[in-house]
């Protein structure tokens, strides 16, 4: 196996745990931790709707609603995982979780859609302060692989059961109560969070920080990017191709992306080295998480599509549609472990991201002939985003040195965050181009329905090829000899 050469600094008091048991309480903190992101990711949405009609909002502000907190937590992450390598990752998490629990509960006393707005965006705040350094410090906890594997396994089992229960809770809250328990629930969460991490994670030590002085316009220019890069998808599926604003937000993307390359070249003390994200170990890891994000979701969008507009299917019907892929991503955890030990690291990887992708390619060429493919699709999308949404992670961890860990979770929820907008993206803008019409009118034509399936298939293909180019890339790079790992 690999290990970087940076030795390793114990997380709790008394040295690493040899067990997941023996770090139970810090274990049930960042679970919690990963549990609030995955639930503000989902559960909000099926009470758009009744939130749009008891605060009289239009669909520009419905869309803010969920845009706002996507867009703040992707645009601050790496500029919050510099922060936690230079303050204190225990430090920063428990101010945000303080944040995310002030924000919860200004939930109750919303009376507009600009307030609630305005409340997603600082949730996603606290969740930029947070859910990175979850993975971060559930990695320094250990000193030994597979615990470390079967940590961030357990850590991410979790908060996908919040995303695949999401909805479902939320649309029974809804049936008792008021949209804002919602948001609420956030409250013990993050309550039992603070707990599991003040009890069971040591105080962050001063010779356990980075050092060098913070790289505040290299922040600015790397925030502006982000944001701008998670802004322009989402108007090229709300005005089209055809509209110049997504091409300005595409292009301001594009240039703030290359200051922001140019300021960390030449700075003294860059907020993100380069040298670091070019190690094979590093590169690869966020390539396999970017390829699997930019699959994931297009799958996720196209599919939804699909069951609902195109087969007529009910939205509780499409629910349990989509419920192979549920069960994949909540079983899966136990096989995650033994299927890492038994091929390794490196291996599993590029065996997870290549089945995400062909599933993509399944769902792209034979998603149309009938539901068993789209089932079948599913579950090797699920199956291998189970293992690289572990893998590809603890990759670009072990790549780097020991109090750089929180801005590299940083950067793979940043490359997650960015490709499944652009998935989105791709799919929505392909879609608006070959369908004439609207989309969501109760009878397609004959003209329509194939017009549908023509955009779902060249969108697939066009995110399968993406996809696999990534992945690809990521396997040439792993095999490349490199100094950020050595053999034991």
């Amino acid at each position: 196996m690999f290990v970087t050469r940076t030795a390793f600094v114990p997380s709790v008091a008394g040295g690493s745990p040899r067990s997941l048991r023996a770090a139970w309480l810090a274990l049930t903190g960042l679970s919690a931790v990963f549990l609030v992101e995955m639930l503000d990711n989902s559960i909000l949405t099926v009470a758009l709707p009744t939130i749009g009609r008891e605060l009289a909002a239009s669909t520009v502000a419905l869309q803010w609603v969920t845009n706002a907190y996507a867009v703040v937590f992707g645009g601050l992450m790496l500029v919050f995982g510099a922060v936690a390598d230079r303050v204190g990752r225990r430090r920063v998490m428990l101010v945000g979780l303080v944040l995310l629990g002030a924000a919860s509960l200004a939930t109750a006393f919303v009376t507009s859609a600009e307030q609630l707005i305005a409340v997603r965006a600082v949730m996603g705040v606290a969740a930029a302060m947070t859910t990175p350094g979850s993975i971060a410090l559930a990695f320094r906890l250990f000193d030994e692989e597979g615990l470390r594997v079967r940590a961030i396994t357990l850590i991410s089992t979790v908060g996908l059961v919040g995303l695949a229960v999401g909805p479902t809770a939320g649309g029974f809250v809804l049936a008792i109560a008021p949209w804002q328990v919602l948001l609420l629930v956030n409250v013990p969460v993050a309550a039992l969070a603070i707990l599991g991490i003040r009890g069971g994670i040591a105080a962050d030590r001063p010779d356990d920080r980075h050092r060098t002085p913070a790289d505040v316009p290299g922040g600015v220019l790397g925030t502006a990017a982000v944001v701008l890069a998670l802004v322009a998808p989402t108007l090229f599926v709300e005005r089209g191709a055809g509209s110049w604003v997504p091409w300005v937000a595409t292009g301001a993307t594009v240039v703030a992306a290359v200051l922001f390359v140019l300021r960390e070249r030449s700075a003294r003390h860059p907020l993100l080295d380069l040298a670091l994200v070019a190690r094979p170990l590093v590169s690869s890891g966020l390539a396999f998480k970017a390829a699997a994000g930019l699959a994931i979701a297009g799958l996720g969008y196209m599919v939804t599509l699909q069951l609902q507009l195109a087969w007529g299917w009910s939205p509780a019907l499409a629910a349990l549609g989509m419920l192979p892929q549920v069960v994949v991503l909540v079983a899966g955890g136990p096989f995650v472990h033994r299927f890492v030990r038994w091929v390794g690291v490196g291996r599993a990887a590029s065996i997870s991201a290549t089945t995400v992708v062909a599933g993509l390619a399944v769902y792209s060429l034979l998603g149309g002939l009938g539901y068993v493919w789209v089932a079948a699709a599913l579950v090797l999308v699920a199956a291998g985003m189970r293992v690289v949404g572990v893998v590809a992670g603890y990759n670009v961890l072990n790549g780097l040195p020991e109090n750089r860990t929180s801005i590299g979770a940083a950067l793979v929820d940043t490359a997650s965050e960015v490709t499944s907008a652009v998935g989105i993206a791709v799919a929505g803008t392909i879609l608006a181009a070959l369908f004439t019409g609207s989309i969501a009118a109760p009878h397609w034509t004959g003209a329509q329905a194939v017009q549908f399936r023509e955009a779902v298939t060249i969108s697939g293909l066009v995110l399968t090829v993406a996809s696999a180019a990534l992945v690809g890339w990521a396997i040439l790079r792993m095999r490349r000899p490199s100094d950020d790992r050595v053999a034991v």
